[in-house]
């Protein structure tokens, strides 16, 4: 991907107010009543979106919650909703290899997963070299004005962001992807076929770059708002109870895929039973009717949200390192 380096380093020059004021540090989603497993700390650097505050702020706005989900003391199974501040929370590797990749967590668009979809891949990333920005947006379901298009606004946003201080993390701003899951793999795959739309009035230098990610892997992802294949609850919080055909069609990745859009990694288990396959088989005729490339990985046995941790002992497990190999057949790593 080549990105205008007359408008990155022109972005790159803004960085008194406007830069100081994105990089605010809101805290990342934490629960006080837990602490994190010895030999994972937590993370303490983050990047706050919007520096005056998200657009179309709910007269009523959610009040931010951190809930435990995991019985086990050793593992944490954290989820947050009422996210009013969208951010990134950033891990930084020792060695960073100059790739980045943006994360989205899945949660139905009813919440937004901490560790077993952002944190724990992030420090699989960072192990092996990348720099991982995890982005907690904000949830359709709660209130926002221009609900449909929040989610995708804040990746939109952070893509941007991070392209903006690339710098300051050792990446090069042409070598940043994005991976999502679930919920998450919808904002993936809405940012990697609609990054040049436009749903926020551009706040300051970093809205000058490039959304268009190097490469994007939708994993187990929440795809078509087909009401015959669509996750249910997904379709319902983005869209509300009775969207229109329009609608169905506009917020259907596989249905607005441009010529342009970046090379795929798609992922899904055959027996998931939350999110049908057929949003990855759809995601990938589109995906092939336009020319793009895309590698496609479907296993009989795996179920949904298996992120790391729902893999082992089994042959999707391997799918970290048939990414990490895709990534590095294409010039991201």
């Amino acid at each position: 991907m080549t990105i205008d380096r007359r408008s990155f380093m022109a972005a790159s020059l803004f960085t008194g107010l406007a830069a100081g004021e994105a990089i605010a540090q809101t805290a990342p989603p934490s629960d006080a009543g837990k602490s994190p497993p010895a030999g994972l700390p937590e993370p303490a650097e983050t990047i706050d979106l919007w520096p005056k505050g998200a657009p179309g702020m709910p007269d009523r706005p959610p009040v931010e919650v951190v809930t435990e989900r995991s019985a086990i003391a050793q593992v944490n199974d954290r989820s947050v909703t009422g996210t009013t501040r969208p951010r990134l929370v950033v891990f930084r590797p020792d060695r960073p290899n100059g790739a980045a990749v943006l994360i989205t967590p899945g949660g139905g668009y009813r919440l937004v997963v901490i560790d077993k979809e952002g944190y724990e891949m992030a420090r699989w990333l960072t192990a092996r070299g990348f720099t991982a920005f995890v982005l907690f947006y904000r949830l359709p379901g709660e209130g926002w004005k221009d609900r449909q298009n929040v989610p995708l606004a804040d990746a939109q946003r952070a893509m941007r962001l991070i392209r903006h201080r690339a710098k300051d993390y050792g990446v090069q701003p042409e070598r940043v992807a994005a991976m999502g899951f679930s919920a998450g793999g919808h904002v993936c795959s809405s940012l990697s076929t609609r990054f040049d739309a436009k749903f926020y009035a551009p706040l300051d230098a970093a809205d000058r770059l490039s959304a268009r990610p190097f490469c994007a892997a939708p994993i187990y992802p929440v795809v078509s708002m087909d009401s015959a294949i669509a996750h249910a609850g997904s379709r319902d919080l983005l869209l509300g109870p009775a969207p229109t055909a329009e609608m169905e069609t506009a917020y259907s990745p596989d249905r607005t895929v441009p010529k342009d859009a970046p090379p795929h990694f798609l992922l899904h288990a055959e027996d998931d039973a939350a999110v049908p396959v057929d949003n990855t088989v759809r995601l990938r005729a589109a995906l092939k009717a336009q020319g793009v490339p895309v590698e496609t990985h479907l296993f009989a046995q795996g179920g949904h949200g298996f992120g790391l941790r729902g893999t082992i002992g089994k042959p999707v497990e391997a799918w970290p390192d048939l990414w990490r190999a895709w990534a590095r057949a294409i010039g991201l790593a």
